[in-house]
């Protein structure tokens, strides 16, 4: 089994995509991450083809992912959205609101992600039964689809809960499954040192040495995770054609 085959195997994986540069045109690094693996691939473009070219059109899985549209494409798929997006979003909306009755309506949305998140915490702590987790959550449910059943009736207002219905099924499956995570963190983590690497080295000048740079860092990276030397795992990639997996501790 190869690298690409567990992530499309794995429950829950984390997927993100950032700008990049082949040969001076515009491409784009992607990633998909779980706690154990990640692997990159650099494509020209950006949607959905892209996706599942990394993740497989039959991905049936949780995809836990900030707001881009070409993920929804999985239809197999369960999402949970970042709230972490929406919160950093909720908060530059509210401290430029068009009216009072906007800034109330954000900081509500707001105040209702975060109770969310402290309700995590609390089942993770073990301080409520799995009844209190449920009869909260329902609450947590109910004031969110009270807030986006009456919006402030202002453009930015209205478009931020168009967006929340659209993801509305996959704002709380963090409550209902400990193996989700509330945010896409794992993904922005493993995009972090590629753009660092973007800005010093501008990309690549080939579709070959992009497809290089790829396989090379899935392997540097999911080492790390490993906790196993990447020296090693190289030596016994090259003496050894079996994938890369069975190199790195599977």
């Amino acid at each position: 089994m190869n690298l690409i085959e567990e992530i499309r195997g794995s429950p829950v994986v984390s997927p993100d995509e950032t700008g990049w540069r082949i040969g001076g045109d515009k491409a784009w690094l992607w990633t998909v991450a779980t706690p154990d693996t990640t692997v990159y691939q650099i494509e020209p473009g950006r949607g959905y083809a892209e996706a599942a070219k990394l993740l497989g059109d039959d991905f049936g899985g949780v995809l836990c992912v900030d707001g881009w549209a070409p993920y929804r494409g999985f239809e197999l798929a369960q999402i949970q959205t970042c709230l972490a997006h929406l919160l950093r979003r909720s908060k530059e909306l509210r401290e430029a609101p068009p009216t009072a009755g906007c800034a109330t309506w954000f900081e509500n949305i707001s105040a209702v992600l975060h109770q969310a998140l402290t309700l995590r915490n609390r089942r993770d702590e073990g301080k409520i039964s799995i009844r209190g987790l449920r009869t909260a959550k329902r609450e947590i449910e109910a004031k969110m689809d009270r807030l986006l059943d009456e919006p402030d009736l202002h453009d930015e207002s209205l478009r931020f809960a168009s967006h929340l219905l659209k993801y509305r099924d996959g704002l709380f499956l963090f409550l209902d499954r400990p193996d989700v995570d509330a945010t896409n963190y794992r993904a922005e983590q493993a995009i972090r040192p590629a753009v660092i690497n973007r800005k010093t080295s501008g990309g690549n000048r080939t579709p070959r040495g992009a497809r290089a740079q790829g396989i090379l860092m899935s392997v540097l990276r999911t080492a790390k995770l490993r906790l196993v030397p990447a020296i090693d795992a190289f030596k016994q990639i090259l003496r050894d054609p079996k994938p890369a997996a069975h190199h790195l501790g599977r």
